[in-house]
């Protein structure tokens, strides 16, 4: 009895198959998409005009990154139509070829100085494109992954591929040092900024050549031979539109986590620091948003786990509480206190491991609240909006806060984005499942 306890809870060599595929496809995508922002000073001097100057400049190439987000709608919800009515992995293929495409072009397109105005014009084409690719690909990921999943071990599987797609930021980072550390600025200006976008080119390949490995979910399958295909999922989609508000409150708090902790704040913490009369060198926040990555992929995992045993709405409200006043401390040591190295070191980890609960806290959420009937759909249709807003909203009020007003504003807003998702999970709790029944 106990050893088929065991069986029961543990992972079968099918799962582990789909389980690792999925992840390493999902890590090798992000990639793809996220690393723009680790060159974004070199992209606004090599595709605008120099005489912008440096703060529009940064703040047009932000722009180019937010135009990612704001195409995430439109692939997002094409490809979940699809997902829905012809199946998970057709979709989950799709999606990956979209990427390869966009990021091996950028890794070999002209810029300012040979084409002029039309080298904006292309990198924001560029973008676009990535932007649908992601579009489609997370949501996927995720309905992929819980549809193939037991019950049991939902949310753990869910944080495992989580973990892997926030660890292809640290893939992006780990690229963006070497190529930093083994060129000058020169000479990566010169040519040697294309390269990661080369590498991620072939890490597209690689992962089309995973995803073929892969099999459609047992869920889809069974709901085409029970005839419950629906014709218009979208449509069934806007008739719920309370649960969809909600899930994208998730997925704005998801937002806040991996853009403002991740991608940008690393950015302004050497000139904080000096501000402090503390000597920080590039290098050594390089290492500082690594090991928050790092934290954050462990505290997906530690998440996930901890939501199979209490459900995702309470082990939500623990991370969102711990973060509220981990993410508070470390804004206000850094600009406010003073406070040293050490110090804001540790919030800043202790920030990243509980903000999992943004990565993690809205695929959890919506994996949990939708339908399997439409659950594609609904998590693309919710996600990808509330991305698009917030991501295109967030990175320049990230940098007008940093270079023209007060950064204790996105403390205060970070704080807002923890008691945003305490709210809607004890919504959660009060009228929903804690997990949803038909997995």
């Amino acid at each position: 009895m106990n050893t088929s306890a065991s069986q029961q809870k543990g992972f079968s060599k099918e799962e582990v198959k789909v389980l690792g595929l999925s992840s390493l496809g999902g890590m090798l995508e992000f990639y793809d998409f996220i690393i723009f922002v680790f060159f974004a000073s070199f992209i606004s001097k090599l595709f605008f005009p120099a005489n912008l100057g440096d703060f529009w400049s940064l703040l047009n190439t932000y722009g180019a990154f937010a135009a990612g987000y704001l195409a995430r709608p439109l692939g997002g919800i094409i490809m979940a139509h699809f997902g829905d009515k012809k199946g998970r992995k057709n979709m989950f293929m799709l999606s990956i070829v979209l990427m390869v495409v966009p990021t091996f072009a950028l890794g070999l397109m002209p810029t300012f100085e040979t084409i002029g105005y039309l080298a904006p014009v292309l990198l924001i084409c560029v973008r676009l494109m990535q932007g649908i690719s992601i579009g489609g690909e997370l949501p996927g990921a995720w309905v992929f992954m819980s549809e193939h999943a037991k019950r049991q071990n939902l949310y753990f599987s869910v944080g495992i591929l989580t973990s892997a797609v926030v660890g292809g930021i640290l893939l992006g980072s780990i690229v963006a040092l070497v190529v930093k550390q083994t060129f000058n600025d020169e000479t990566i200006l010169a040519w040697a900024w294309r390269v990661p976008f080369i590498i991620g080119g072939v890490f597209g390949v690689i992962s089309i050549y995973l995803r073929r490995y892969l099999h459609e979910t047992p869920v889809f399958q069974a709901m085409q031979n029970r005839g419950e295909i629906v014709k218009l999922p979208i449509k069934e989609v806007l008739k719920i539109m309370p649960d969809n508000f909600a899930a994208m409150l998730a997925s704005w708090v998801l937002t806040g986590c991996i853009v403002v902790m991740i991608l940008l704040m690393p950015n302004f913490m050497g000139g904080a620091f000096a501000k402090n009369g503390v000597e920080v060198g590039r290098l050594t926040t390089i290492y500082m948003q690594m090991a928050c990555i790092v934290c954050m992929c462990v505290g997906c995992v530690l998440y996930g786990k901890f939501a199979d045993k209490v459900g995702v709405a309470r082990a939500s409200i623990l991370f969102a509480a711990v973060f509220v006043v981990a993410v508070f401390f470390y804004f206000y040591a850094l600009f406010v206190a003073g406070g040293g190295f050490g110090v804001v070191c540790g919030f800043y980890l202790a920030a990243g491991f509980f903000g999992a609960v943004g990565p993690c806290g809205a695929p959890f959420y919506m994996t949990a609240l939708y339908p399997n009937r439409i659950r594609f759909s609904a998590i693309s249709f919710s996600y990808n909006i509330a991305y698009a807003i917030a991501g295109g909203f967030t990175p320049p009020f990230v940098v007008t806060m940093m270079t023209k007003s007060d950064p204790m504003n996105i403390a205060y807003y970070m704080v807002m984005l923890g008691f945003v998702s305490i709210a809607i999970n004890l919504w959660f709790m009060r009228f929903r499942r804690d997990v949803n029944t038909e997995n």
